[in-house]
């Protein structure tokens, strides 16, 4: 599929679409309240003091706040052993007020954290990380979706531009992002290229797609000559240079003069995981008086 050339891009603003979402979360917490039902709860696991980490879980927790969920932070020593967070994990599993739970990455050296993932509830596993659910959307039965990808697809449904059928380019290959988001895409009828580390030629196949994605985390990856005069350009990147400044993979200024549609950073993809989140948590309540 071709586009013709356009102007400027228009910008997918992910924190808009992300308050639309919560105000409507908020009404949804108070109809699912005054039926006598609970509000909906969710924990989050924070091992040691990675500044970044408490910044992203202070914001889940506000965002708790407003939406009228009940939230608890358990902050864990970074010594903490293996055996002890496996513990804290089973104890998240077992209590009834609680519907979701994620342990914030990254974790300490000397924790397995695939372990940690595979022990959490997938019933209660909002970030989506479980095998079990992963599996589920592999065939194309999704239960809780990966926050991330969940979050692109809701942007996506939200420009004037029909998504299926088109030709995508995946930048990244991670078991977060990139490959999630490879199924959520063939889900909705994509055809989609993940491209990754041993990829050859990335240049020539993100030129042939319709809608291209990166989710690497450098800084500038991605030049306009790359890019498809009115492709749908989503940056999932996102690094904070020695200045504190956020930078995503794509050259903003110049991709935007190519591109139909493009997502800023900070402000786009970022806001979204959050509120899918969540909507996770939820859907994750609502299943768990609903016997599902």
């Amino acid at each position: 599929m071709r586009f013709e050339q356009t102007m400027t891009a228009k910008i997918l603003d992910g924190a808009r679409l992300a308050k639309s979402i919560r105000v409507k979360l908020e009404q949804e917490t108070r109809d699912w309240v005054s039926k006598g039902n609970r509000r909906p709860g969710l924990a989050v696991v924070l091992v040691g003091d990675d500044p970044a980490s408490e910044v992203y879980v202070k914001g889940k927790e506000r965002d708790c706040k407003e939406v009228g969920f009940y939230s608890r932070i358990e902050k864990i020593p970074t010594t903490v052993t293996q055996q002890e967070l496996e513990e804290v994990v089973r104890s998240f599993n077992s209590d009834d007020t609680i519907d979701g739970l994620l342990v914030q990455t990254p974790l300490p050296e000397h924790i397995d954290e695939d372990r940690i993932v595979d022990l959490i509830d997938p019933k209660k596993d909002v970030d989506g990380f479980h095998p079990y659910n992963m599996g589920r959307l592999a065939i194309r039965r999704p239960a809780l979706r990966c926050c991330t990808p969940w979050g692109v697809m809701q942007m996506l449904d939200h420009i004037d531009t029909k998504y299926h059928g088109l030709e995508t380019t995946i930048i990244g290959a991670s078991n977060n992002v990139g490959r999630p988001l490879t199924l959520e895409l063939l889900l909705a009828g994509c055809t989609v290229t993940t491209t990754h580390k041993f990829t050859k030629n990335i240049e020539t196949k993100v030129q042939n797609a319709d809608l291209v994605i990166s989710a690497v985390g450098k800084p500038n990856l991605v030049p306009a000559s790359w890019i498809k005069p009115g492709a749908i350009a989503i940056d999932i990147g996102i690094t904070r240079d020695s200045n504190g400044k956020l930078h995503g993979d794509f050259q903003f200024e110049e991709v935007k003069e190519v591109a139909s549609w493009i997502t800023p950073v900070p402000g786009g993809v970022g806001p979204m995981t959050r509120a899918v989140l969540l909507q996770n948590t939820i859907q994750a309540a609502i299943d768990s008086v609903e016997g599902v």
